[in-house]
């Protein structure tokens, strides 16, 4: 394994381009394409576990040393895919207080929408904060869905909050962005279930099919009045009186689970 000592050093410059938000550069030898930098222990592990080596990986030389995880991660690395840094150089690196010791950089998986989507799934409508998709993402992932579709406006699915909320959903679901959800729609062979509150019906005395996409709104404004009008059902989810309506995160992790429930038991 070399070892990186200089902030000069080209392939450290790229990675910290990546770490910072910037698409990476492709005239120092490295391939072309979309891709991110994970960042943690737990993350680079779930990498390996369900799609293999990274592109590149990066160690905290002291880490080596002192953590059996960092050292066991660089084991199950190839030798030529991984440098160790300075501690000072992986912190720079860091997108966190307390950084781990280890980043891994990948490429994005390449999606394209299916011709017909008939498997249960979310549709994202405008989800703007960060911890909200990634946190969706893991909510979904937990109960059993395997595909998300975000529409323009959504955050960045492989942004780096995002990664970190999701914490390895990404590598085991199919996630499409920049979708026009009115355009899917035609290729929806399910029931489109919207949470809304008006012309609704309670979660809990709702049938739910087997199979459905279910669309969640932007954190203030809801779901868009015309995507919304192609639900085939709405639904509401009963809570006490005077009080806020649910965090979008929260009111999909209730629904999944109910929906699983129903189809589980």
């Amino acid at each position: 394994m070399k070892h990186i000592s200089s902030r000069d050093n080209p392939a450290y410059k790229r990675v910290l381009r990546l770490a910072s938000g910037k698409r990476a550069e492709t005239d120092d030898g490295g391939p072309p394409g979309h891709h991110v930098v994970l960042e943690g222990i737990h993350l680079c592990q779930s990498w390996l576990q369900h799609a293999g080596s990274p592109q590149l990986a990066l160690f905290d030389s002291d880490r080596l040393q002192d953590s059996d995880e960092v050292a066991k991660l660089a084991l199950a690395v190839d030798t030529r895919l991984s440098l160790s840094c300075e501690p000072r150089l992986m912190k720079s690196l860091s997108q966190v207080e307390h950084g781990q010791g280890v980043c891994f950089v990948v490429t994005v998986p390449a999606q394209s929408l299916p011709p017909r989507i008939d498997h249960n799934c979310i549709w994202l409508d405008r989800i703007q904060d960060p911890g909200n998709v990634g946190t969706l993402l893991r909510t979904a992932a937990a109960a059993g869905i395997p595909n998300a579709y975000l529409s323009q406006g959504c955050a960045s699915a492989w942004s780096p909050k995002v990664l970190r909320s999701g914490q390895g959903a990404h590598f085991v679901m199919s996630i499409y962005e920049h979708v026009d959800l009115q355009q899917a729609h035609e290729r929806l062979a399910i029931p489109l279930i919207a949470t809304a509150l008006e012309n609704a019906t309670s979660l809990y005395k709702t049938p739910l099919p087997p199979a459905a996409a279910w669309l969640l709104g932007n954190e203030g404004q809801g779901i868009d009045p015309a995507l919304l009008a192609l639900a085939d059902k709405r639904i509401f989810i009963p809570q006490a009186e005077n009080v806020e309506s649910l965090n979008v995160a929260v009111a999909a992790g209730i629904c999944l689970f109910e929906h699983r429930r129903q189809h589980t038991l």
